[in-house]
C-alpha cells in the first residue's frame, strides 16, 4: 500500500494543540532563543531564566549535597515510594511549615510531587468537574492556565494592581465568581512581579474567599525569598478562615530545581477538604502519575531541619542587590519603567513605553528583537497572561 492511500486513524490532540495560546515561560524562551543572531559574538546575558542554579553565584548549600550523597549511598532508598511520598520527607514537610502556622500540620496533610509544577497539575486535576471555573491572577505563572486548559475548566482573570504593590482586586475577584467557582490562585511572593502581600491583605484575601465559598490555591515556591519592608506571611495562617492549598518546593530557596521535589499541602484546620472530597481527588491524581526520586525524597528532612541560616541570608542578599540594581538602572530610562520595585521572587515586572519606541509592535516584538540585536533575553509579560 502506497503510503497516502489510506486515511490514518490518528491524529493531532486537539486540546494540547488549543492550549498552546498560553504561552509557557519555556515557549517564550525557545521562542527567543531561537531568535538570537548565530553570528554574533558577544556573550548571552539571560535575564530571562527562572534557574539561578546557572550563575555560579547561586549555589545550594552544602547540607542538601551531603545529604543526597547519604540517602543514595546508603542504598535504602533503590525502591518505589508510596504515591503520596515517604513517610520521613511528609513529616519533615508538616514540620517545616509548621514553624510558621498557629496550629499543627501532620505528615497525612502533606503530598509529595514532582516539582511544583507537578503539584499544581494535580492540585487543578483534583478540582475538575462540569462546568466548573477557577480564578487565576493577571500577570501570573502562565503554567496554571495551560493545565486548566487541557482540563476544560473555565479561566477567569482577575487583575493585580500595579498601583497598589501588585495587590489582588478584590472587588473584581468577587464580580468573577460565581456558583460554579472552585477557587482563586495567589502567588506569594509574586512571580511576575516580585510584590510580597502584606498580613493584612492576606488575611482581606481569606475572608473574601470563604465569602465566596471558594478555595485558596496558595503558590509559595517562592516562600521566605523576600527582601523588602514587607514579611512574608503564609496563606495558611488563614487556614481557620478558609481551606488553602499550599504549593511549595526547595527549587527556588535551596536553588536546586532540577531535583525536582515539591509538595501540596492541606491546611485545613476544619477539615472541609477532606470532606468535601478534594484530599481523595488529590489521592487519585497522584496514584495514576511519578513522584520524585525516592533518595531525594529520604534526603528532604536533613535538607529542611539543618540548612543554616547564613546560607538563606546569602541568596536573599544577592536577590535584594540585584533588584537595586535593577530598579537604579531603569530609574532615568523613560522607554522602560518599574511600577513597583521588587521586595520577593526573583523576577521585576518592568512596563515598556512602546509609544516612545520605533518599529516595535508589542512586548514580544521587543523581546524578539532584542535578543537578535544584543544577545539579551528577556521574558515578555505576554509570557504571563
Amino acid at each position: 500500500m502506497e503510503n497516502g492511500s489510506k486515511k490514518w486513524g490518528f491524529q493531532s490532540n486537539k486540546i494540547l494543540n488549543t492550549s498552546a495560546k498560553y504561552m509557557t515561560v519555556r515557549g517564550a524562551l525557545d521562542a527567543l532563543m531561537a531568535n538570537l543572531n548565530k553570528q554574533d559574538q558577544r556573550p548571552l546575558i539571560p535575564l530571562g531564566n527562572g534557574d539561578p542554579s546557572t550563575f555560579p553565584c547561586f549555589r545550594t548549600t552544602s547540607v542538601a549535597e551531603d545529604a543526597i550523597v547519604d540517602a543514595l549511598k546508603s542504598a535504602k532508598y533503590n525502591c518505589y515510594a508510596p504515591k503520596y511520598g515517604i513517610l520521613p520527607a511528609r513529616r519533615a514537610i508538616a514540620d517545616h511549615l509548621n514553624c510558621d502556622l498557629p496550629y499543627k500540620l501532620s505528615p497525612d496533610d502533606v503530598f509529595v510531587t514532582l516539582g511544583c509544577i507537578h503539584a499544581i497539575e494535580i492540585t487543578v486535576r483534583a478540582l475538575v468537574r462540569p462546568g466548573a471555573n477557577i480564578l487565576f491572577p493577571r500577570p501570573g505563572f502562565p503554567y496554571y492556565e495551560v493545565v486548566a486548559e487541557q482540563t476544560a475548566l473555565e479561566i477567569r482573570h482577575f487583575d493585580l494592581l500595579p498601583e497598589k504593590g501588585w495587590e489582588v482586586d478584590l472587588e473584581a475577584v468577587e464580580a468573577l465568581a460565581d456558583e460554579n467557582t472552585v477557587g482563586m490562585v495567589i502567588i506569594n511572593p509574586g512571580n511576575p512581579c516580585g510584590n510580597v502581600y502584606s498580613y493584612g491583605h492576606l488575611k482581606e484575601i481569606a475572608e473574601t474567599a470563604k465569602k465566596l465559598g471558594i478555595m485558596v490555591i496558595a503558590d509559595e515556591v517562592y516562600g521566605h525569598l523576600s527582601f523588602g519592608s514587607t514579611p512574608y506571611v503564609r496563606m495558611g495562617i488563614f487556614g481557620s478562615i478558609v481551606p488553602i492549598l499550599s504549593l511549595g518546593s526547595i527549587s527556588k530557596r535551596w536553588i536546586v530545581p532540577g531535583w525536582r521535589i515539591g509538595w501540596i499541602v492541606a491546611v485545613d484546620p476544619n477539615g472541609i477538604l477532606k470532606s468535601t472530597g478534594v484530599v481523595d481527588s488529590i489521592l487519585n491524581c497522584l496514584n495514576i502519575c511519578s513522584g520524585p526520586p525516592t533518595f531525594i525524597q529520604a534526603a528532604i528532612p536533613e535538607i529542611l531541619e539543618n540548612t543554616e541560616k547564613d546560607f538563606f541570608m546569602k541568596i536573599v542578599n544577592l536577590l535584594r542587590e540585584d533588584a537595586d540594581i535593577c530598579c537604579d538602572r531603569m530609574q532615568d530610562n523613560p522607554y522602560i519603567t518599574c511600577p513597583k520595585k521588587p521586595e520577593g521572587s526573583m523576577f521585576l515586572m518592568a512596563k515598556l513605553n512602546i509609544s516612545l519606541l520605533e518599529d516595535i509592535k508589542d512586548d514580544m516584538d521587543f523581546c524578539l528583537k532584542l535578543a537578535k540585536e544584543e544577545s539579551v533575553i528577556i521574558l515578555p509579560v505576554q509570557g504571563c497572561l
